[in-house]
Formats: C-alpha cells, sequence, structure tokens
C-alpha cells in the first residue's frame, strides 16, 4: 500500500513537472521569496447590478453576495483612501467562486451614475480590458454567453501556441463584451496544459484568476510592478493578432505577464500595441468611475513597500499612506493606496 501511494504520488509531482516544463508561465522564483503576493482581486463600480448578475453568474458561474453591510467608520476611511466625493455613495456586493480558489471582485452599485473609465469596447481605449476566467469548457462558455445576449468582437477563437519546451499547445478563446465596458475572457488551454487558474473538476468553470490592462508605457508599468511590489515577468512577447482583439488583423502588441514570486495564477496581463495607436478618453481609471478601477493586493510587508515609496523621493503617487482599515473586502488590515503609472488605483494590504 504504501509503495502505490508512493508511486502514485512520484507519478503526480512528475506530470507536474513535466506540464510545468512546457508552460511559459511556470514560476521563475519561489514564494517564499515573494513581498507583493497573488492579485487578491479587483473592485468593480456600477450603477445596473441586474446586467452585472447576467453577465457573471449566469454567464461565468461566479455568485453574488450582498447587500453587504458596512460600519459608517470604515466606510469613511474607504472613501479617503479610494478619493470619492462627499455627493456619492454606494452599497456594497461581492462575486465570489465559492468552490474554486479565484479572485474576489467587489461590486459597489452606486447611487448615481458616474463618468465611465471606457467609452466602448474598442480594445484601443486605455485602461483595465478584462478579467480572464480560464476553464476547461470553453466552447460551452461562449454558446452560453450568446445564448443570453452577450457578444464578442470575433467568434471563439482558437490557435496554437508555442510552449517551453518547443512543442505547441491548443488554445480556445473568447473576448465578451460585459456590463460597464468591461470585457470578459473565457480561456481553455488544451493539450495536457493545466489551465491559468483553478477550475471546478465538476462545472469546468473557473475564474476570474488574472487581469488585464492596455497600456501605452509599458516599461514605467513594469518598474512600479516589479521594483516596487516585487513582482516578476513571466512572459515578455511581441504577437500579432489574427483580428481577436477587436484591433486589425496584423497588429502587432507587446504582451506582457506579469506574476507575484512563486505564483501560478492572479496574475497581471498588459498590451501595448506597436503599430495602432491606443488613446486615452480622459477619464481617470479608478473609483469610483464606473468599469473596473481598482486592484487590491496582500502584501507580507507593507512597511516595505512604504520604504521603497519614500526613498524613491515623490515618483510614485500616493492617495493614502498606511492606514488601519476594518474592509468587508479583506478585513482588520494596515492598506494604502498608489496610483499606478497609468493613473490606475492600486490598494495593498498587509497580509
Amino acid at each position: 500500500m504504501k509503495k502505490a501511494l508512493f508511486l502514485y504520488g512520484f507519478i503526480l509531482s512528475f506530470s507536474h513537472w513535466v506540464i510545468a516544463q512546457r508552460d511559459n508561465q511556470a514560476p521563475k522564483s519561489s514564494e517564499a521569496d515573494a513581498l507583493t503576493l497573488p492579485l487578491f482581486g479587483t473592485t468593480l463600480c456600477t450603477v445596473s447590478l441586474e446586467e452585472t448578475r447576467l453577465f457573471y453568474e449566469k454567464g461565468f458561474g461566479m455568485t453574488l453576495r450582498g447587500p453587504i453591510a458596512q460600519d459608517a467608520k470604515s466606510k469613511a476611511t474607504e472613501r479617503k483612501m479610494y478619493d470619492i466625493p462627499a455627493d456619492i455613495d454606494w452599497t456594497l456586493y461581492m462575486l465570489e467562486r465559492p468552490n474554486v480558489p479565484s479572485l474576489k471582485v467587489r461590486v459597489m452599485l452606486l447611487n448615481k451614475p458616474t463618468p465611465s473609465i471606457h467609452q466602448s469596447w474598442n480594445t484601443l481605449e486605455l485602461g483595465v480590458l478584462a478579467m480572464g476566467f480560464p476553464n476547461d469548457i470553453q466552447p460551452k462558455l461562449d454558446s452560453t454567453m450568446r445564448r443570453i445576449g452577450f457578444g464578442a468582437w470575433a467568434p471563439m477563437n482558437v490557435y496554437p501556441v508555442d510552449a517551453a519546451d518547443g512543442s505547441k499547445y491548443t488554445v480556445y478563446e473568447t473576448i465578451f463584451n460585459g456590463p460597464d465596458f468591461v470585457k470578459g475572457v473565457g480561456i481553455t488551454r488544451g493539450d495536457g496544459m493545466s489551465q491559468l487558474s483553478p477550475t471546478d473538476p465538476r462545472s469546468g468553470y473557473g475564474g476570474p484568476g488574472y487581469s488585464s490592462q492596455i497600456v501605452d508605457n509599458s516599461d514605467d508599468i513594469i518598474d512600479f510592478y516589479v521594483n516596487l511590489l516585487g513582482y516578476e515577468v513571466r512572459s515578455d512577447r511581441v504577437w500579432t493578432t489574427s483580428g481577436a482583439l477587436g484591433v486589425p488583423a496584423g497588429t502587432q502588441y507587446r504582451f506582457l505577464t506579469i506574476y507575484a514570486k512563486g505564483s501560478r495564477w492572479g496574475h497581471l496581463l498588459f498590451v501595448e500595441f506597436k503599430n495602432q495607436k491606443a488613446y486615452d478618453v480622459g477619464v481617470p481609471k479608478k473609483i469610483p468611475n464606473r468599469g473596473l478601477g481598482c486592484w487590491t493586493f496582500p502584501c507580507k510587508d507593507l512597511n516595505e513597500v512604504w520604504q521603497k515609496i519614500q526613498a524613491a523621493r515623490g515618483k510614485y503617487r500616493v492617495v493614502m499612506p498606511p492606514t488601519d482599515i476594518n474592509s468587508p473586502y479583506y478585513g482588520k488590515r494596515k492598506a494604502m493606496t498608489l496610483l499606478a503609472p497609468n493613473g490606475f488605483l492600486v490598494e495593498v494590504f498587509q497580509q
């Protein structure tokens, strides 16, 4: 019996090793070396709870929980942390996937419309593009999303990707147009590759497991997330699109994936177009404007990040320095908020 268990464990470990040898996204370092941990979640501001429920619950199989009670003191602290004007109020909800690890989506249902971070689903607009939903059932998911009324820039895209060992694997991907001009990416990696975040073995659904942005200053982005927060670049390639991104076929783009050290999901994806011009609609890319306006990260040592910021002498833009908060999102913690180089709101809390 012990020999059988040992053999099973060895085979399982060997299988994971073989997959890791093929995977360009495999960790390059240990979690012990991480300063900031994988992306905890995103914040979605909206005035349409029903559309949000339809897209994320009926489409991607998540669970919407709320309204969630929030005491006046913590709400006042959040108002300062996120720089929310006094005339804007919100009711709090959470989008979660109870059976599988995934990003937590904080939904702020606003009392009145605010400017939209995106003005359309045009991929050339700068700012947060999407949340990614790795799954095992992309053809079925594609059919479900279209049946409930959500379209996409293109039919489901099926394409080969070069693995790290020189082999190829197939990707099945659709970029769906969701509420508040936020995209949801359904993606399955085939040919024995593990998915980009955990999936439910019963339903095949998973995610959100990562989030993506369109940027025009990717070198500055790398400095912020790698040098300040301690992430690592796993992939930095220039690709040419066949049209699935909603831009002309032949468009070249820099494709960056950045992970917390040692992590296998909860990563960040950045796209910078090379032969197309991305544009800014002029709306600050942050809460409380409608759409995805914040990424939230746990940190092993918030004080170390704060010391880096102070040593940089104004290089990084601080919205709120480290402060104590009782957050319904991540609990009683010390947290701070920053603006990334593209003006996007980033929240970091002490793990």
